[in-house]
């Protein structure tokens, strides 16, 4: 390393380490729950803006200016491994062999050439992401995308009794390979400011981030948003916006934004306490959920780091060790931050913009003719007839996407699907058609093979059916 780099290495550790630190003292200062229930109040009408309110007041005649300040940024930390793929999750294909990571890069560089704008694109690793992240960005080199990364940082478990830190060194390998954890996305205003990448990016003009999941495929760069954060005047400016949506009975864990002394606040499940669980989970009382698209000052988190006065409430996450071993992880969400900056917003969007692949059901979905693929958005197929999205659920012979895809022929048509339920030993022929409620159950000995051509409606379908090759 030159001395530059041995320099910026050593203040990122230090970071790493007084940002540990300062997590760890107030875990072992918090005991119970960090919210009082009965302080807990509705946000203020104003407070949660609807959509519609914020797309009526239309677009400025220049888009390039408003595009110029914004930097879109990914969080990239995240491994494959919850659906069977080793390496980054974003490098998972999930539309016309593109990957996560490809539809990010087209979406932002149909922007940037449309409205002859630069956008750049950051992502944030982790050190289990990283490496393999750097090798394939150097396909996106002629592509119209300035693209960055830094790195979040890499934090201690700790062992459930004695509270000790698991690893004996700074190693990565060996008995110490899985003693290290990228500490949730929370940790991104601390990586951001320590690695330097901030600064440059408000020396350059650049204004707002928006940050979302990278495998959230309708977080595309919205200008009406845009726009509404950009138009404000000075005095005003809103620091914080974070995307909400309608809560369904799918939705029941997802956080959600209150009124607590006097500030917006995420409240999440972990922060709950036990006799209100159920309460929290209404779609009645709690309507709405954080979709986890954020647009945020950069002046801001500049000022909140220097003034080491980011507060985000503590995410105690339980884990069992290959050998046995009950840790913990210390973790923070990055929408907890919103009761810091002034004049946080929640905006109430289209389910549309809350797209995210968790598993191979939602995978599925995002590969069937449900949705068009257009400059690097997946849209909804104006050929459905209503716009919710079908219910799938795939049993755990799909779980992992090699196996998943050796089990499907061809997609099949879904554009009149309400409800799938596959479980055991299923495949499917080519052009298979699915509408309404279908339900396929292969009980455990048997197979069914799906023919070719079939189209199934309002169908049970279970026992055993095979088609053999004669």
């Amino acid at each position: 390393l030159s001395q530059q780099g041995v320099n910026y290495f050593t203040i990122m550790l230090a970071g790493c380490f007084l940002c540990f630190r300062k997590l760890f003292h107030r875990f072992l200062q918090v005991k119970g729950p960090s919210v009082e229930w009965s302080k807990i109040n509705r946000p203020p009408e104003d407070s949660i803006q609807p959509y519609d309110k914020i797309k009526a007041k239309g677009l400025p005649d220049n888009i390039a200016d408003s595009l110029n300040k914004l930097v879109v940024v990914k969080l990239n930390g995240g491994l494959g491994t919850s659906m069977g793929c080793k390496g980054p999750k974003s490098l998972i294909s999930v539309r016309n062999e593109n990957t996560f990571l490809d539809l990010t890069v087209q979406q932002i560089e149909h922007l940037n050439k449309t409205y002859n704008a630069d956008v750049p694109l950051v992502l944030m690793n982790s050190f289990n992401t990283n490496d393999d992240t750097k090798k394939i960005l150097q396909k996106y080199r002629h592509h119209r995308v300035k693209i960055h990364t830094f790195n979040q940082s890499r934090y201690p478990r700790i062992n459930k009794e004695s509270l000790l830190p698991v690893a004996k060194d700074m190693a990565m390998t060996g008995e110490n390979a899985d003693v290290w954890y990228p500490p949730g996305h929370g940790d991104i205003y601390a990586s951001f400011y320590n690695s330097g990448l901030l600064e440059q990016l408000i020396a350059e003009g650049k204004e707002y981030i928006f940050v979302s999941n990278i495998d959230n495929l309708g977080a595309t760069v919205d200008l009406y948003i845009l726009n509404h954060l950009v138009s404000q005047p000075n005095g005003k400016r809103c620091e914080f916006i974070m995307e909400v949506t309608d809560k369904t009975r799918a939705d029941v864990k997802g956080g959600t934004l209150i009124q607590y002394d006097g500030k917006l606040r995420l409240l999440e499940i972990a922060q709950v306490p036990k006799a209100h669980v159920d309460e929290f989970k209404s779609v009645t009382k709690f309507k709405i959920f954080n979709t986890n698209n954020l647009w945020i000052s950069l002046s801001a988190i500049k000022r909140l780091q220097e003034q080491n006065a980011m507060d985000m409430e503590i995410i105690v996450n339980p884990k069992t060790l290959d050998g046995g071993l009950n840790v913990i992880q210390l973790e923070t969400a990055v929408g907890a931050a919103i009761k810091c900056f002034e004049n946080a917003l929640g905006i109430n969007v289209p389910r549309s913009r809350f797209l995210p692949v968790k598993t191979t059901s939602d995978l599925l979905l995002v590969m069937s003719n449900l949705y068009s693929l257009e400059a690097g958005c997946l849209t909804m197929s104006e050929r459905r007839e209503f716009p919710t999205t079908p219910h799938v659920k795939l049993g755990s012979s799909f779980t992992k996407v090699q196996e998943y895809l050796t089990r499907f022929e061809s997609i099949p048509d879904m554009l009149e699907l309400d409800h799938l339920t596959v479980s055991g030993d299923v495949t499917f022929g080519k052009h298979v058609s699915l509408k309404g409620t279908v339900i396929i159950i292969a009980n455990h000995g048997d197979r069914i093979d799906i023919p070719a051509g079939s189209m199934l409606e309002n169908k049970i379908v279970s026992g055993n059916l095979r088609i053999l090759d004669h």
